[in-house]
């Protein structure tokens, strides 16, 4: 009663406020910022009694009939920025208020309020006008700073900070703002402010071409190829004054890219190649040769031609495809002499050898293969990964990927294991060292680059690289994990602007709502969620896109991207009113809890028994989803309700085991159904279902069940023999339909002596050396990060599962084993042990057979196991025994002639 007191106090305290407020000049006047701190302790009252939702009404109500209310609009607009709300129209309306009264103290506040809740365009330029308005240069540069962060489309001010920068002596930093400014003047198309940056740029930093050369790109595509051109004209004399000639030809081969025509850059490039290869004894007859001199001759021609020619001199290396690496020794007029390891002083003409030779640098991973000994250059090789990747890419033309820098080293210097521990070293090293970059057009090609790469710049190169949209969210979200971790206020970079950019363009007028847009949507809604600057103005309206949706079952499917789909359903929870239907209709393609939990926390019961009733009825068909279930909810109370037939549960589950089995034998899908096979037989045989079924159920139930095993394609014939043991402990005389009868293999598990030894060693192999080594491998494939394109992960993760499944397996026998020695095998009968003489009284051939276990079985010998179906036909068979029965549709009719006991 006292709180109930307390609040309603409180509330009229608000209103009187607000009705007691005059709205005039002279009480504008006379506001001061203890007045809005006053206003604070009050709206600390209201926070603490949760009044908010109460006082936001009366707010709104007020200010319809008093728009200028400066306690209203404070109130409301404070409230609006605690609950994260974007909408901050209350507080940039009394801003403006009291900016055209110019109650500059009063606006310096309300701005900074505003900041208390996160980054803010308007606040920040406010505060900029404050701080311009009053000369304090220092606290202007502080605001300006965070203001570029935020606002990407700000570039002057970009600019005034290098040029200050510039003035205090700080040039890296300048430089740093320059690069800024550079990329948000393209963005702006404004060709007069580029150059002017670009020259600033040339001045201060001119070795850094790999950022000129992606701005040039960019030029070229958002302004005009001609503009390019001019900009690396007024770069080329920086290297041409300092004779860095490579860097000069290079410049000048990318304006021929875009003017092949031009004039002054072929003849440029001819003065550049004469100063490169000026020692060459035929540099001018290969000019000639090439006719590079000559406008008519296509410039792309007469480059190739002529770098093709000038690579043969005395002292440099050739490949031939027979002969190998050899060395240049002379180059005589027209004939050429090269040494190869095994034709020495051979000679043929230039012509002949341009045309059947490929010229190598020194430093081409095959010269070096040529003449460096094996173990010396395998030492370098696994000492300085960082070494041999820059050798191998740039010897592959400066981009490889992982299967040619592997075809470069194995086998011809590192074995196939070391390769494994390699790669894996290999890899981090390519993600994380800043001399390695992507291709632009395939981000699993690595090129070496001539200026270190940032993290920023290898995440944007392969956000441009990848081939699709779901593709790019991984690596979007992978650069603001990286700003989290750097605890940074938020990604204030251009280029993660232009990655955000390219989802918010998808939702610019879409023409039809599919799963690019939806996906889309997501993403910039969390981005925006997270950092309320970067909010693009369009309109987040999930319920308007749902309803243009054709077919939500399809579209959600082709969402490629599994943080997606969940977001997807949250976002058809919170807004899609008929939510439970669409998640039933969902359900197969999206099978976790997200969708399960939800109907079962909000008592859908209906819902979840049509999906019960959509997958059990259609099992065949719906097996990933029958399994899901069958594994994860059958214990929940939604599914006891329903009052599921166990027997019909494990009826389904043996047919899949079975349907997955027949189909992987016929390799459809044989990855998706070794899953679902593996785990459908985890449930029933290793996690006791099954047994536990048999034990318990009566006579009828336990021989549907066990026919149907019995039948299950490729199972293992110990399991069904087991089995089989399990129903004869509990009922005696149960007869196995279609089948002969037989004394039954005890449960144990027969082997010799010899062979559980070995299983022995093979079991503690497996736990003291390959699984610790498998887990150093998964340790090292983790630290790379980005599971989804880490295939060293993705193969250590299966190999422990194979190891794991081994292990478990050789255990399981091992436990089971009876070992036999040869005293103990009785030869009146073919058992375990015995050596067995068969005449085949079709084809009068005698065959002998020797039957023992499956660890011991060599069917090429001779050896079968006494669980193989032909074993299993011959066990406890006398001799003079006649037997006929059939295997795999082929029949078989022997005499047992003689049983003896087996050396072994």
């Amino acid at each position: 009663m006292a709180e109930k007191t307390l609040t309603d106090d409180l509330m009229i305290t608000v209103t009187e406020a607000l009705n007691e407020e005059k709205w005039t000049r002279a009480t504008l006047n006379n506001y001061t910022v203890r007045n809005f701190e006053e206003i604070d302790k009050m709206l600390e009252q209201v926070f603490e009694a949760g009044l908010e939702d109460d006082v936001n009404e009366a707010c709104d109500e007020h200010l319809q009939h008093t728009r200028n209310s400066i306690i209203a609009l404070y109130l409301s607009g404070v409230i609006h920025l605690r609950r994260q709300v974007v909408d901050d129209a209350n507080l940039v309306q009394l801003i403006t208020i009291f900016t055209d009264n110019r109650k500059w103290g009063i606006v310096e506040f309300l701005a900074e309020r505003i900041l208390e809740f996160g980054a803010n365009k308007f606040a920040l330029r406010t505060l900029a006008d404050c701080y311009s308005g009053e000369n304090q240069a220092e606290k202007l540069h502080a605001v300006w700073e965070q203001l570029i962060r935020v606002d990407f489309e700000e570039a002057d001010i970009v600019r005034s900070l290098a040029e200050q920068k510039e003035k205090d002596g700080a040039i890296n930093e300048a430089v740093d703002y320059y690069k800024k400014a550079l990329h948000r003047y393209i963005a702006k198309k404004n060709f007069n402010a580029v150059k002017e940056v670009w020259h600033r740029l040339i001045q201060y930093a001119p070795e850094e071409t790999e950022f000129f050369y992606h701005a040039e790109s960019k030029i070229a595509k958002s302004l005009s190829e001609e503009r390019a051109v001019q900009l690396l004209e007024d770069l080329y004399p920086h290297f041409k004054k300092t004779e860095k000639w490579e860097r000069a030809v290079h410049i000048l081969k990318r304006v021929l890219a875009y003017d092949s025509k031009n004039p002054w850059a072929r003849k440029e490039i001819m003065d550049c190649y004469r100063k490169l290869y000026e020692n060459h004894s035929q540099l001018e007859e290969f000019i000639k040769i090439s006719n590079l001199s000559q406008s008519w001759r296509n410039v792309h021609d007469a480059i190739s031609d002529f770098e093709k020619h000038i690579s043969f001199d005395a002292g440099s290396f050739v490949f031939h495809r027979a002969w190998g690496v050899g060395l240049i020794k002379a180059v005589n007029a027209d004939t050429v002499t090269i040494d190869f390891a095994r034709k020495r002083d051979h000679q043929m003409s230039l012509k002949m050898a341009v045309s059947a030779l490929e010229t190598l640098p020194k430093e081409h991973i095959w010269v070096l293969r040529s003449a460096i000994k094996k173990e010396r250059l395998k030492e370098k090789i696994k000492t300085n990964i960082a070494w041999a990747l820059r050798t191998v890419i740039r010897s592959c033309g400066n981009a490889a990927d992982m299967k040619h820098i592997k075809a470069e080293l194995v086998p011809h210097i590192l074995t196939a294991s070391e390769w494994s521990s390699w790669s894996t070293k290999a890899r981090q090293i390519l993600k994380t060292n800043q001399q390695f970059g992507n291709l632009s057009d395939r981000m699993d090609f690595y090129v070496v680059r001539e200026q270190p790469i940032t993290y920023e710049e290898k995440v944007y190169n392969s956000f441009k690289a990848a081939k699709g949209m779901f593709d790019r969210v991984g690596l979007l979200y992978e650069y603001i994990d990286h700003v989290d971790k750097e605890e940074k206020t938020g990604p204030d970079s251009d280029l993660f602007r232009e990655m955000f950019d390219y989802f918010v363009a998808y939702l610019r007028n879409p023409t039809a709502v599919n799963e690019l847009v939806i996906g889309s949507f997501l993403v910039v809604k969390d981005v925006v969620r997270r950092y309320p600057y970067l909010n693009p103005g369009i309109d987040l309206d999930f319920r308007n896109l749902f309803e243009q949706i054709e077919n939500v079952d399809d579209l959600f499917r082709a969402i490629d991207e599994s943080t997606l789909r969940r977001q997807f359903l949250r976002e058809v929870r919170q807004n899609v009113p008929e939510w439970p239907s669409h998640f039933t209709l969902l359900f197969p393609n999206h099978l976790s809890r997200d969708i399960i939990g939800e109907l079962e926390r909000h008592g859908k019961t209906s819902e979840l028994a049509r999906i019960h009733a959509n997958v059990f009825g259609n099992y065949r068909d719906m097996r990933e989803a029958f399994v899901w279930i069958v594994r994860n909810c059958l214990q929940d109370n939604w599914i006891k309700e329903l009052d599921v037939d166990y027997e019909k549960v494990l009826i389904g589950m043996i047919h899949i085991l079975d349907l997955t089995a027949r189909d992987i034998d016929s390799r459809k899908d044989v990855s998706e159904n070794r899953k679902l096979n593996k785990q459908v037989h985890a449930y029933l045989f290793k996690d006791g279902h099954l047994t536990r079924f048999l034990d318990a159920a009566d006579e009828d139930s336990v021989g549907r069940i066990f026919n149907l095993v019995s039948d299950v394609k490729e199972l293992d014939p110990s399991l069904v023999i087991e089995l089989k043991q399990r129903v004869l402990d509990r009922f005696p005389d149960f007869r196995f339909y279609g089948r002969q009868e037989k004394e039954v293999v005890s449960r144990g598990f027969i082997v010799t002596s010899k062979s559980y030894e070995e299983k022995q060693k093979q079991l503690k192999h497996i736990h003291e050396v390959d699984v610790p080594n498998n887990s150093k491998e998964i340790s090292e494939a983790l630290s790379h990060g980005d599971l989804r394109e880490n295939a060293e992960y993705k193969a250590a993760k299966e190999r422990q599962d194979m190891l794991n499944t081994t292990a478990a397996r050789l255990t399981e026998e091992l436990d089971r084993a009876q070992i036999v020695r040869p005293n103990d095998v009785d030869n009146s009968t073919v058992t375990f042990g015995t050596k067995v003489t068969l005449k085949n009284l079709e084809t009068n051939v005698t065959d002998v057979f020797t039957v023992m276990g499956p660890w011991e079985s060599d069917p090429e010998h001779g050896v079968i196991s006494y669980l193989s179906p032909l074993g299993n036909e011959l066990y406890n068979r006398k001799q003079g025994e006649e037997c006929q029965f059939e295997i795999n549709e082929t029949p078989y009719h022997y005499l047992v002639e003689k049983i003896e006991v087996a050396s072994f």
